[in-house]
């Protein structure tokens, strides 16, 4: 196993499920909320402050100004002139970076599968999933949603940051299958399903590889 796999995934799909019995069973790191500590640790962030911006857009957008001083290496003052919000965003991409270098890993969401765009060996994994069995997982997974449509409220409102976050940082749209290798609807194999298709996938992306 060589790979790292990134996953996108739809709020209430499952996809940081599969991420972690994908990881488990190849006997490598997952990385969701753990990626937001490591990156406070290495950026000096306090982990709060990061946690505050996880995927979430920021409504005073300089895109071009993010990625240019990203680009040619930002000096220090165009770094403190920076928001908060993109200060967050490239601790994560150093982060990111900086795990795909020490070896296979899976990683969900944040933009993983744009920080890693240099990478050969990384498959970008999309995970989505019918509103119904999504909205079955979310009140399963959250005591205080007791209805259809608080799930539903819920699952749009993350829907909508993740898409605005992913569509703001990178050069791809979040969701569409032409911004990945592989999307898959978690709805119709299930979760171990996944699971199994997924493994099959990575093993002949690795037999191509060679």
């Amino acid at each position: 196993m060589n790979t790292i796999i990134t996953i996108g995934r739809q709020f209430g799909s499952g996809g940081r499920e599969i991420g972690e019995m994908l990881a488990k069973n190849y006997g490598i790191k997952c990385y969701d909320k753990e990626l937001l500590s490591r990156a406070a640790k290495e950026s000096g962030f306090c982990e709060e402050m990061i946690q505050n911006h996880d995927e979430r857009p920021t409504n005073s957008f300089l895109y071009n100004l993010v990625m240019d001083t990203y680009s040619f290496g930002y000096n220090a003052s165009s770094f403190v002139d920076m928001p908060i919000s993109h200060k967050v965003f490239l601790a994560q991409f150093d982060t990111i970076k900086k795990i795909a270098e020490e070896g296979p890993c899976v990683i969900v969401g944040r933009c993983a599968d744009y920080a890693l765009s240099d990478f050969d060996n990384v498959l970008n994994i999309f995970i989505h999933a019918d509103e119904e069995c999504k909205i079955k997982r979310i009140k399963e997974r959250f005591d205080d949603i007791k209805t259809d449509d608080q799930a539903r409220d819920m699952m749009n409102k993350k829907d909508k940051q993740r898409q605005s976050y992913y569509n703001y940082y990178s050069s791809k749209k979040w969701g569409r299958a032409d911004s990945y290798d592989l999307t898959i609807n978690s709805s119709i194999l299930g979760i171990e399903g996944t699971v199994k298709f997924i493994t099959q996938y990575v093993e002949d992306f690795e037999l191509q590889k060679k």
